[in-house]
């Protein structure tokens, strides 16, 4: 079968098509046939060959057609059409644990299905507990609100009855933003935003911070939470690993600071993960209350070109590639 692989050269991240068979499931796990698959940052551009050696079969996310199932799985059947976390998506066929595939929604495109498992997974951990927390009536700030995840933590926290804010270089893009839900839009890349969170928030701050630029706004994003605010770190697209944590801050103000990441995320923790995801979020989706944003789709044999718009930051939501 056709597949695309990411590989190291020269320290970046390189495509490379290979003819590969087509994979066998084993215990627990389902084969689907791709039709439509999803580009993320953190495998692309941050380096998905990092957690996954000097290379790797691309695609963490997929849409399609079961074709074959593995001993032990009752769940499903071939011909079933699903969406899920997957190994290999960048390929005509793609394997998974069966505990991370969901039924395709009536309502969606296998394009859109295809948008959704790792954005809205990554949201769903940052906003539901044990971590977020957020709750109907409270204030949400997400920088880098553009991006598929952050694109996802609007919709969520909208469903929920929460309040949010979001920053962004782009006007352009802040009003696609809007136009899904956010509240109130902050057009800056720079550390220069918490005196207009406070003012938007009646003097107050946010009870939940998602910060998805990386190291150059952590201490912003601290001076906007309220007592007892809550502060994730997913990702560092800025490339600063780093910063300063005012500590009496901390103190003073019972804040809450956590990560949230895949690259050492036990099976139990993703099984967890998609049952909370299924029971908590999905019945929106099922209903229309939310719809995933999709910015663009691209041919499978475009899917250099696809990996070049997500390099450029020139989408807001989702880069899609249809493979069937």
């Amino acid at each position: 079968m056709k597949s695309c692989w990411i590989v190291t050269k020269d320290h970046k991240a390189v495509l490379e098509w290979r003819d590969i068979p087509v994979p066998q499931p084993k215990d627990g796990e389902i084969v689907l046939k791709v039709h439509a698959t999803a580009l993320n940052r953190g495998e692309i551009v941050v380096g998905g060959v990092v957690h996954g050696g000097p290379e790797k079969l691309g695609g963490n996310e997929a849409a399609g057609v079961i074709t074959a199932v593995g001993a032990g799985v009752t769940q499903f059947k071939p011909g079933d059409k699903v969406f899920g976390r997957v190994r290999g998506g960048f390929a005509e066929y793609a394997i998974a644990p069966a505990h991370q595939i969901l039924p395709l929604p009536a309502c969606l495109s296998f394009e859109q299905a295809a948008s959704i498992p790792v954005s809205f997974l990554t949201a769903y951990e940052m906003i539901y507990p044990p971590y977020g927390k957020l709750k109907a009536g409270e204030w949400l700030l997400i920088t880098g609100v553009s991006s598929g995840a952050g694109a996802a933590c609007v919709q969520i926290a909208k469903s929920l009855g929460a309040k949010t804010i979001g920053t962004s270089g782009s006007a352009e893009k802040l009003e696609k933003l809007k136009a899904i839900g956010l509240d109130a839009a902050i057009n800056t890349r720079k550390p220069d935003f918490a005196a207009k969170v406070r003012e938007i928030t009646g003097g107050k701050g946010v009870d939940l911070a998602i910060n998805l630029v990386g190291g150059t706004l952590f201490g912003e994003c601290m001076k906007c939470l309220a007592r007892k605010g809550r502060l994730a770190v997913v990702g560092y697209v800025d490339g600063a690993l780093t910063a300063e944590i005012d500590l009496s801050a901390v103190h003073a103000n019972r804040f809450e600071i956590f990560g949230i990441s895949n690259s050492k995320i036990t099976q139990d923790e993703r099984k967890q993960a998609v049952a909370g995801f299924a029971r908590d979020v999905l019945p929106a989706i099922n209903d229309g209350r939310i719809v995933p944003l999709v910015d663009r789709v691209f041919d499978f044999a475009d899917l250099q070109a696809a990996k070049d718009c997500m390099e450029s930051s020139a989408m807001a939501g989702k880069i899609v590639v249809r493979v069937q």
